[in-house]
């Protein structure tokens, strides 16, 4: 694990919180690290003294968008409900997702769109504001390629759409991200180090 792109800082331990967990890998296979990474997190915000709620996305039943009239109305999916339930639920949100051609999955964009819709998300009008404030992010990406690299080359494109075009548009900040490099070339002890960071910072709901 290249020690530059750990998440080494340590914090100071916050007062408990409500934390909501999207694991936003598409793929519902145990072996994918998003999984562990997820239920680390869960398990140290729990040990932590934290409310925590999870999703998966590959437990999820819902279409995507394909017009804007389906995007204003309301919809009548009950996962879709699950999933918005737990965004006005939590006080600090966990999204946990690898990188695909320099973004999330299609399948977790798609929900975004879903989820994040006039009326719920943020309010609509000359000045769209934001109806999600009051809650803090963590974004946490694994990827094939080393973190630095995603950083400076490719300027992290994907990661900075998602926290400032979806995430801090509807009022969610601030927003932490962890990145993830060379995830096929880890080491079973690269990886049990990943969880026990991401574990920490559960404990400490950042």
């Amino acid at each position: 694990m290249n020690a530059r792109e750990s998440p080494a800082p340590s914090f100071e331990p916050c007062e408990p919180m409500r934390i909501g967990i999207i694991d936003g890998h598409p793929d519902g296979d145990p072996a994918r690290f998003c999984h562990a990474l997820a239920d680390a997190y869960a398990d140290g915000a729990r040990q932590g003294g934290h409310e925590v709620r999870s999703l998966r996305l590959a437990d999820l039943d819902f279409p995507i968008l394909l017009d804007r009239v389906s995007w204003e109305a309301p919809h009548a999916c009950p996962d879709l409900t699950d999933a918005q339930d737990l965004v006005a639920w939590a006080e600090h949100l966990i999204i946990v997702h690898p990188l695909w051609l320099g973004t999330q999955p299609a399948r977790l964009k798609a929900l975004f769109e879903q989820m994040f819709r006039p009326g719920f998300a943020f309010k609509a009008g000359r000045a769209m504001t934001g109806r999600l404030t009051g809650r803090s992010a963590r974004i946490i990406v694994t990827m094939g390629m080393p973190a630095l690299v995603y950083r400076l080359w490719f300027g992290a494109h994907g990661l900075n759409a998602l926290k400032r075009n979806v995430l801090a548009f509807v009022g969610i900040r601030p927003i932490r991200e962890t990145l993830i490099g060379n995830i096929e070339g880890l080491t079973l002890e690269g990886r049990r180090a990943w969880l026990s960071s991401v574990k920490a910072l559960g404990a400490r709901g950042r």
